[in-house]
């Protein structure tokens, strides 16, 4: 079982990705259905499937996660079971558990100090059953890159902290790349996004 985190700014498409992901048997895409399909198994996955067919489906938009009052505890943990289908090997059955990081909390790394009630958020997301981490960016204009770098440098202070600079899988993406502007960079991102427009960014990734 892979248990991941999903971070990045306010109304980035974290939880939006999630529900894709949760509708995607659903969806009429047969191609993809014979590459692999994906079932949510628990009730936050199923709810989010629900809002994907009811809410973003006609063309309306997801509330953003909220940081939980409650704690961890309160947090919704979306379980999916992914089965990958190959033609010459044995089908490959994925149990993906994921918690969804609100962007308030994004938003703190933007100081070196995170607001002490929020730091059991990051005690919980980089403890050793964590798997992996990834990462939602939205910007690429103006001072995204600096932006950016400043907040991904305190959190690699915090993968120190928590000892996870080994072993924590990260993956980056670039959302909202449906622009016409970005759109033409999608095929090779590293080169064609992260060169040309964030690469300090790149480099401190690189870097850890």
């Amino acid at each position: 079982m892979g248990n991941i985190f999903v971070i990045g700014p306010r109304k980035s498409g974290k939880t939006t990705y999630l529900a894709g992901l949760a509708h995607w048997s659903e969806g009429k895409m047969a191609f993809n259905q014979k590459m692999f399909t994906v079932h949510p198994l628990n009730e936050d996955a199923k709810y989010l499937a629900e809002q994907a067919r009811n809410i973003i489906m006609p063309g309306a938009s997801l509330e953003g996660t909220r940081l939980p009052v409650g704690g961890v505890s309160d947090l919704p943990v979306y379980s999916f079971q992914i089965e990958v289908k190959r033609k010459l090997h044995k089908n490959e059955t994925i149990n993906l558990v994921v918690k969804d990081a609100a962007g308030e909390l994004f938003d703190e790394l933007e100081s070196e100090s995170i607001k002490p009630e929020h730091e059991y958020l990051f005690q919980e997301f980089l403890s050793n059953d964590v798997e992996g981490c990834l990462i939602f960016l939205t910007g690429w204009q103006g001072n995204s890159d600096e932006y950016y770098a400043h907040k991904l440098r305190v959190f690699t202070k915090k993968l120190d902290f928590y000892e996870r600079t080994k072993d924590l899988r990260i993956a980056v993406a670039i959302t909202k790349c449906e622009r016409g502007e970005l759109w033409p960079g999608r095929l090779d991102p590293e080169v064609d996004l992260f060169d040309v427009h964030l690469p300090q960014t790149k480099l401190l990734l690189q870097s850890e």
